[in-house]
């Protein structure tokens, strides 16, 4: 269970994460963090691996990776400043309210059950967290769904997909009585887009789908 590179320049690594593989470094599990450490290791004697933005660890999907301490810096930015735009497909297993929609909920995050519960309202300790998505198609195992993400909060796609009743397939945390992988769940990082930090051009990098052909 290794991360296929999908672009590399001298400042960035951008790879695709499989579903049950952790991001950061643990002395318990493999993560990308190691691998990436041991396989820019090849190519310098001081490798520099900075972790941009996260994915669970049951997501697959699109994952950045700074080669350089610059880089880190500029794409940090980026993701603060919601200049990233960032597109993930997610089997459901129900029909949505809407083939299309916009979400706009504000979530919790428990630490010690390390699950986000959404509301329709501010409470206390919430922050605001929205997307948009339409259905695509339905197919054999759920109804596939396409959605911009418009802030990363933790957990977020999973609560509010949750919330509308159309919880992800595979995620027993929020809800989901349909069986998928072990270790994974139906949601993937499909597209990234940004500038890329040397040349601050607009690129896209895409994980190929699981879900279609």
């Amino acid at each position: 269970m290794q991360p296929t590179v999908l672009y590399e320049s001298t400042w960035l690594l951008a790879v695709h994460k499989p579903a049950g593989l952790l991001v950061e470094k643990s002395p318990y599990y493999p993560s990308v963090e190691a691998w990436a450490e041991t396989y820019v290791a090849q190519q310098t004697r001081k490798p520099f691996i900075g972790i941009i933005h996260r994915l669970d660890r049951s997501v697959s999907g699109v994952l950045l990776l700074a080669k350089k301490k610059a880089a880190l810096k500029d794409l940090n930015a980026q993701f603060a400043n919601r200049q990233v735009q960032k597109i993930y497909l997610a089997l459901v297993e129900k029909v949505p309210p809407a083939m299309t929609g916009t979400l706009t909920h504000w979530l919790r995050k428990d630490l010690q059950l390390k699950k986000a519960f959404v509301f329709d309202k501010p409470v206390a300790d919430s922050v605001e967290c929205r997307l948009d998505y339409k259905m695509l198609e339905p197919t054999q195992t759920g109804y596939l769904l396409e959605i911009q993400l418009h802030t990363g909060k933790f957990h977020q796609i999973r609560a509010q997909l949750a919330a509308i009743d159309c919880p992800i397939v595979g995620d027993e945390k929020y809800g989901a009585m349909l069986p998928y992988h072990l270790g994974s769940i139906a949601l993937h990082a499909w597209k990234l887009s940004f500038r890329e930090p040397l040349t601050q051009e607009k690129m896209t990098i895409e994980a190929p789908s699981p879900f279609q052909n």
